[in-house]
C-alpha cells in the first residue's frame, strides 16, 4: 500500500515538520517521484546494487537451525552479507543518488547500531560527498568498532551526549544541523520513520529484500512461505520484507521488538506492544511517552532497536491486523543470537537475534512443515563486545544447544 497523497498510512504518518523543512521534503518528494520513474537512475541504482552491494542476497535453507526446533522449516534472508554487513546499505546508496540528483554535496545520518552509519559514510565516499553522522555517547561507546569504521570512511562522527545518549537523541541532533543546513545537506534518514515522503522512500529502497526472498523462495520451495519474522526497531528491515508480500493475506506477519530487561516504562523499546499514538521526529505513529505525552527513556542490548518509535506503516500494520508484533527480552536475544551461531555457523547481530528467539519461542505452537523466512539484517561483528560482557554478567561463558 502505498501513502495517500499527505503521506499517511490510514492515520498514521504526515509531517510535522518546522517550516524551514517544507521546501527540502518537496523537493525530496518531487525527486524521489521522478527517480521512480527514471530509467537511467532505476539502472543505476541496481548496477550499484548488484556490482558494489552485493545484491541480491542469498535465501539460505537453515537445516540444522530448523531441525533444532522441530518439524519447522526455515530460510534467512541473508541481508547480513552485503557489504557493510547489513541490510542498511541498500537505502544509503539509494537516498545518496537522490542526493546528488538534487545537488547536495552533503550527507547527514543518525545511528544507533552504526550500521546506518556505516552505509551512509560508505555511500558518501563512494560519490565523493562529506558526510557526518550524528550518535548517542552511550551507543559510541557500545558500538566504538563501527565509530572507528565511519572515521576511516572519511566521515565525522559528532557524539550526543543530550537525553539517554542514544538513537532518538542523535535523530534530534541530525534534524536541528539540517534546519540550518538544508540548502546543501541531504538527511539520509536510515529507516522508514520521519515525515513524508521518508517513510516512502527508505521503505521502496528496503523493498529489494522481499522481492527477492519472493522470487527465491519460489525457486526453492515452490511455494510462498506461510511465515515472516524479522525484528523491528524503526522497522526498515522488517517492511522491506513484510511489503512484496502485503496483498498476500495468508502470509502472516510478525515483527519482533526489543523487550528490554522488563516490560516496564524505561526498562524496554517494545512501542507496538506498550505504545500509544503520537508524533516523534516528524510523524504521527506510536511511540513510547507517559500520561503526559513526554517520550519515554529505552532500554535494549540492541543499539539498532533502542529507539521510542517506530515507522508510520508498521502502525498501520498493527492497527488493520495485516502483521502483529511481540517483544522479546535481552536474555532471550542471547539465546537466539548463541542459538543460530551453533547451529549453522552464522554470528548475527543483536538485533535480529531477537526474531531467532522468538521462534524458538513459537516454534513448538507452528503446525509441521511450516515454511518460514527470517530476515537476517545483519552480522554479529559489531556487537563482539557487547556479547562478550553480557555472557560474562550473565555467568554463561559456555553453553550448550
Amino acid at each position: 500500500m502505498l501513502p495517500d497523497r499527505t503521506g499517511r498510512f490510514g492515520p498514521f504518518g504526515g509531517t510535522f515538520v518546522p517550516e524551514t523543512l517544507m521546501a527540502a521534503l518537496t523537493e525530496l518528494e518531487h525527486a524521489f517521484a521522478h527517480a521512480r520513474r527514471d530509467p537511467t537512475f532505476q539502472r543505476e541504482l541496481r548496477e550499484l546494487l548488484a556490482q558494489y552491494a552485493g545484491r541480491p542476497t542469498p535465501l539460505y535453507h537453515a537445516k540444522r537451525l530448523s531441525r533444532a526446533l522441530g518439524h519447522i522449516t526455515v530460510y534467512l534472508k541473508r541481508e547480513d552479507l552485503l557489504h557493510t554487513g547489513a541490510h542498511k546499505i541498500n537505502n544509503s546508496l539509494g537516498q545518496a543518488l537522490l542526493a546528488v540528483r538534487m545537488g547536495k554535496r552533503r550527507l547527514i545520518a543518525e545511528t544507533g547500531a552504526g550500521q546506518h552509519g556505516v552505509a551512509t559514510a560508505t555511500a558518501a565516499a563512494l560519490f565523493g560527498l562529506e558526510c557526518e553522522v550524528f550518535m548517542g555517547e552511550e551507543d559510541m561507546r557500545r558500538q566504538a568498532l563501527n565509530v572507528v569504521r565511519m572515521r576511516l570512511l572519511g566521515a565525522t562522527v559528532t557524539p550526543v551526549s543530550s537525553g539517554t545518549k542514544t538513537l532518538k537523541d542523535a535523530c534530534n541532533e541530525a534534524i536541528r544541523d539540517w534546519v540550518t543546513t538544508v540548502r546543501t545537506t541531504h538527511y539520509c534518514i536510515g529507516s522508514v520513520v520521519g515525515p513524508h515522503p521518508y517513510p516512502l522512500i527508505v521503505r521502496e529502497f528496503q523493498s529489494v529484500i522481499g522481492q527477492e526472498a519472493r522470487r527465491q523462495i519460489l525457486q526453492a520451495a515452490g511455494r510462498l512461505p506461510d511465515l515472516l519474522l524479522a525484528c523491528v526497531g524503526g522497522g526498515s528491515n522488517a517492511i522491506g520484507l513484510f511489503h512484496p508480500f502485503a496483498r498476500d493475506r495468508r502470509i502472516k506477519c510478525i515483527g519482533v521488538e526489543a523487550g528490554g530487561t522488563a516490560l516496564t516504562p524505561g526498562h524496554h523499546a517494545a512501542t507496538l506492544v506498550k505504545g500509544r499514538p503520537g508524533v516523534l521526529h516528524g510523524a504521527y505513529s506510536m511511540l513510547l511517552q507517559d500520561r503526559w505525552g513526554q517520550v519515554l527513556s529505552t532500554t535494549s542490548i540492541a543499539a539498532g532497536l533502542d529507539y521510542p518509535g517506530v515507522g508510520p506503516e508498521h502502525a498501520y500494520y498493527q492497527l488493520t491486523k495485516r502483521a502483529s508484533y511481540v517483544a522479546v527480552s535481552d536474555a532471550d536475544a542471547l539465546r537466539g543470537c548463541e542459538l543460530l551461531a551453533r547451529t549453522e555457523g552464522i554470528l548475527p547481530a543483536l538485533e535480529p537475534a531477537h526474531a531467532i528467539a522468538y521462534l524458538q519461542h513459537l516454534a513448538p505452537r507452528l503446525k509441521r512443515h511450516t515454511l518460514v523466512i527470517l530476515g537476517l539484517s545483519g552480522r554479529g561483528d559489531k556487537d563482539v563486545h557487547a556479547l562478550a560482557q553480557a555472557l560474562d554478567s550473565h555467568g554463561r561463558h559456555s553453553s550448550r544447544i
